[in-house]
């Protein structure tokens, strides 16, 4: 998993006219008769009420959509912000209030009563509010959610866009070394991998089209396996972000390292060498960062990743086919013993099914989704095979984590991937690490005042433990390898297929549901293969 948070949008589309376009779009996307949800409600929710995480669609949205800057530490927050979206004014506003829920109202809201309808201008100046939604349950009845309305305003463009930035992230550097570790034969697990995630993602909209109300992963999850399966794949996507940050760490400190390894630090009883220096340097460095109430202003900055990575890749074909550093066309077929690592890199490549539901229901447009997802996913996974097979072949057997390391530095094109590459992850960490800090927030059961103390002393140990956690683990291929095939396995493509084989049981047909089960044996024994691999290699690493 690897762009905001709260702001107060001035498109306000009346409540009553959301949930109209929601059940449009329901009847739309899933032809099936809805009546047939009865005999279920006594084991799964009809209409999805707000538990925990409650912070999950906003903070999710850091992956999805680019507000208006403003820039705003922990604390009491401007009453309103102007301004214009990343790509377009029209880019996926959303009813989201000025104070996280965690810090203005108990985990648990409270009903309130009905506003009276009434529609604002989209220039209109409003204080913040906050919106009940009615959820029309299969029975006919309505039912009320504190979650903000969804207005369809991503177009078909937008869409792709941020599709590709959800998953053009850090795997791109570590594909020539996948090839290393399984072979040239073993490159076809990115396409293979590609297609079963293209597939368990538009099961996530069958999922999303099952039922009223289903808007998010979690809300998901509460349909298949009720608030069990909303708090576990809650925490499953948190735990892969967390794991995503503990990454940059590495990252930062494995790239910086290599452009000054002489670079040390005497504090008397304690020398830290280069790579340790760095790990500090960054982690203080991002730190403010996530103090950031509003991280509008480093969306900005981070919805380029699309663009770095093209940038690192052109490098790399800059630097083989222009500086002429050559070619080392020879190399292993099939690694099968070290096959189960280049499992997990690569599946780390396809790891955006958590911000896919929210791409869905931002659509202007729904019914393009599978040709958005079907754009995204071949594009990224050109670029991942274009670096895959330029990074191998220019450095073969010596080929190490991140190709960025192999690079000459005193070449042009290395420089501008390696700084590239460095300057990135400070944008992206703490829209990473917000999520797992909001839901954190949720659990305070403390005064306002008393929850901006609590949230900058959560945040910090956040950033604290992910720093802890990339000095005693310092190989960055192989905890990648095993976020790939742990959590990504979950995520991409147990979960999706287990989810829809739970909510629309009795209603698919014995090609589908083969099809279910096939991707979950794969996506297990892949996960299984390469977490075992992974654990292993990194127990044997610390021992040695």
């Amino acid at each position: 998993m690897k762009n905001s948070v709260s702001e107060q949008s001035f498109y306000i589309e009346s409540e009553e006219e959301d949930v109209y376009d929601k059940g449009e779009d329901h009847e739309a996307g899933n032809g099936s008769d809805s009546s047939n949800y009865d005999s279920e409600n006594d084991s799964k929710p009809s209409s999805i009420n707000p538990s925990w995480p409650q912070s999950y669609r906003q903070s999710i949205d850091l992956y999805s959509s680019v507000p208006s800057p403003s820039l705003n530490f922990l604390g009491t927050p401007s009453l309103t912000r102007w301004g214009s979206s990343f790509l377009s004014s029209s880019l996926t506003r959303r009813h989201t209030p000025e104070i996280l829920p965690s810090l203005s109202k108990p985990l648990i809201p409270s009903p309130e009563p009905e506003k009276p309808k009434e529609r604002r201008s989209s220039h209109s100046l409003l204080p913040p509010r906050k919106p009940s939604l009615k959820k029309i349950t299969p029975d006919g009845k309505a039912s009320v959610s504190h979650e903000h309305p969804i207005p369809r305003h991503s177009s078909y463009g937008q869409a792709v866009i941020n599709g590709m930035n959800v998953l053009c992230g850090v795997g791109i550097l570590s594909t020539p070394y996948a090839v290393k570790q399984g072979g040239w034969l073993g490159l076809s697990i990115l396409l293979i991998f590609a297609l079963l995630s293209y597939y368990t993602g538009i099961l996530l909209r069958y999922c999303l089209d099952s039922q009223p109300g289903l808007d998010t992963y979690p809300d998901i999850g509460q349909a298949a396996f009720g608030t069990f399966g909303r708090v576990a794949i809650s925490i499953i996507l948190y735990i892969e972000l967390y794991a995503c940050c503990v990454e940059y760490i590495i990252l930062e400190s494995d790239n910086l390292s290599s452009l000054f390894p002489n670079a040390h630090l005497n504090l008397g009883v304690v020398e830290l060498d280069s790579h340790q220096v760095f790990a500090v340097m960054t982690a203080l460095a991002v730190l403010p960062t996530v103090w950031l109430r509003d991280l509008s202003v480093l969306s900005y900055i981070s919805a380029g990743g699309v663009i770095a990575s093209i940038l690192v890749v052109a490098s790399l074909f800059w630097l083989g086919l222009v500086n002429d550093v050559g070619f080392q066309p020879k190399g292993a077929v099939l690694n099968l013993s070290s096959l189960p690592v280049a499992i997990g890199l690569y599946g780390y490549c396809y790891s955006g099914h958590a911000v896919f539901p929210n791409i869905y229901t931002s659509m202007e447009k729904p019914n393009q989704y599978p040709s958005v997802l079907l754009v995204s996913f071949g594009m990224c996974t050109v670029l991942y095979a274009a670096a895959a097979v330029m990074g191998y072949m220019m450095f073969g057997e010596t080929t190490q984590s991140q190709f960025t390391l192999n690079m000459p530095h005193d070449l042009v094109a290395s420089k501008v991937a390696v700084w590239t590459t460095v300057v990135n992850p400070f944008t992206k960490y703490a829209l990473t690490m917000s999520p797992v800090a909001m839901s954190l927030e949720e659990l305070i059961p403390s005064t306002r005042t008393k929850s901006y103390v609590y949230s900058i002393l959560i945040r910090t140990a956040l950033v604290m433990s992910t720093l802890f956690v990339g000095l005693s683990v310092p190989f960055f291929d192989l905890v990648m390898s095993l976020i790939g095939s742990s959590f990504t396995m979950l995520v991409t493509m147990i979960l999706p297929c287990a989810c829809y084989l739970s909510i629309l049981r009795g209603k698919i047909t014995v090609f589908q549901g083969s099809m279910c089960i096939l991707v979950i044996i794969v996506g297990t024994l892949c996960s299984a293969f390469g977490s075992y691999s992974a654990l292993s290699q990194i127990v044997q690493n610390l021992t040695a």
